[in-house]
Formats: structure tokens, C-alpha cells, sequence
């Protein structure tokens, strides 16, 4: 939520945002080739977005968490290009597109909040792109864990304990990974007291091992 806002515009916004809407784990928000109306502020829950291939396989393009938007991808075409679905039982937000771009032409602050949130995905899947493009699978998985506990301690979780809302199949879809190389490199890593992992719980023991796996310079 943008600071910067007195009461009576926090109240315009919130009546931008007033909708809500449940999903029930494994129900889609949205759809591939569904018309875009509107961008979803996820309030609970875990989600994710996946596209399918030509061979009718699914490849997974994100991983989702309560404070984060959804539907961004269906700005530039008026259409969604990916599905959305939900890990676990989830609430989202529904924030009418229209009312965002006229609200965002009234207060300038709510406008670079968006543009922020545009950027910040824009630098995610910059990010992604070099994890499948030039990083080995333990790197790819080291990378993914601090991410992923990065963003949930952002939202006031632990910084070292986590548990998966997604298959490790789903991990290897997203990381470019086979499913025997993920479960190899969670072995590996438990093997080697980097982790603890008892099926989707997982507690970081050396987070400063993981980023040497992940970039081996910042411990040089």
C-alpha cells in the first residue's frame, strides 16, 4: 500500500479493492486467453502461474504469496497469457483495472506504487531467465530457497523455516529441473547440513552456504 495518502484517499482506495474473492486450492483465478479486467492483490494463500507447452506439458513461470499482485500479464494484450492457480485454499483482492488507472491518474503516488510493482516483476523474471540460463541445478535450487524464505520473511515469517506450498515436480517445472534432479539436490543438501527437510517443511541451518552455492564471490 503507497504511503502519502490521507484518510479520505485511503478510503477511495480501499473502495477500489473492496471486492474479495475465495479460491479453493487447485481452482484457477484466471486463464490463459481469459479477457483481462482487472489485476488480483493476493490476501492469503500461496499460487501459481504456469503456461502450457505445444505437447500439451505444463511449465510453471511463478511462484505467488499473499502481498503480491497477480494479473499483470494481461495488461499488454487485454488477455491473460498464463494461468493462475491456487496451492492451497486462498482470498484475493480484486482490484478493477479501470479504477486503478483512473485512481493512479488522480494521486501520482498510487501510479509509481504501480509502476513499482511493474518493475519489481519485470526484475523477477530478468532473474529467472539467468537461473535457467546460466546456473547449475544446485545453484538454481539454492537460489530458489533464499528467494523464497527473502520473501516470506519480508512478510513477517521466520528468515530460516518454511514450508513448500508447491510439489517439488512444480519446482522442477519452474527451475528447469528434472524431478530426480530436484529431489538429488535436496538430498544433497540435507546430506550436507546445509538444510533440514522433512517432506515440504524445510529449515535453513546455513544460510551463508547457500549463497556461497548460489554466488561463490561474495564469500571470496
Amino acid at each position: 500500500m503507497p504511503v502519502g495518502l490521507n484518510h479520505e484517499d485511503m478510503q477511495k482506495l480501499d473502495d477500489v479493492v473492496a471486492v474479495r474473492r475465495k479460491v479453493n486450492q487447485g481452482e484457477s483465478l484466471f486463464r490463459s486467453g481469459d479477457a483481462f479486467t482487472s489485476l488480483y492483490a493476493i490476501r492469503t494463500g500461496f499460487f501459481k502461474t504456469c503456461v502450457s507447452s505445444e505437447d500439451g506439458r505444463e511449465q510453471v513461470t511463478g511462484f505467488q504469496m499473499a502481498g503480491e499482485i497477480m494479473g499483470l500479464d494481461g495488461i499488454t494484450s487485454d488477455r491473460h497469457n498464463c494461468n493462475a492457480v491456487a496451492l492451497e485454499d486462498a482470498e484475493v483482492c480484486v482490484m478493477p483495472f479501470a479504477n486503478v488507472e483512473e485512481l493512479s491518474r488522480e494521486f501520482p503516488v498510487l501510479q509509481r506504487h504501480v509502476h513499482k510493482i511493474m518493475s519489481r516483476e519485470i526484475v523477477r523474471d530478468q532473474g529467472v531467465m539467468l537461473l535457467l540460463g546460466n546456473m547449475r541445478a544446485e545453484e538454481r535450487l539454492a537460489a530458489f530457497l533464499l528467494n523464497l524464505v527473502q520473501r516470506l520473511h519480508a512478510r513477517g515469517f521466520s528468515r530460516s523455516e518454511l514450508v513448500l506450498r508447491m510439489t517439488r515436480e512444480e519446482i522442477g517445472s519452474y527451475l528447469g529441473m528434472k524431478l530426480e534432479t530436484v529431489s538429488r539436490t535436496f538430498s544433497k543438501f540435507s546430506e550436507d547440513n546445509i538444510i533440514e527437510v522433512k517432506q515440504r517443511w524445510v529449515r535453513i541451518i546455513q544460510p551463508d552456504a547457500l549463497k556461497k552455492i548460489f554466488n561463490p564471490d561474495i564469500c571470496n
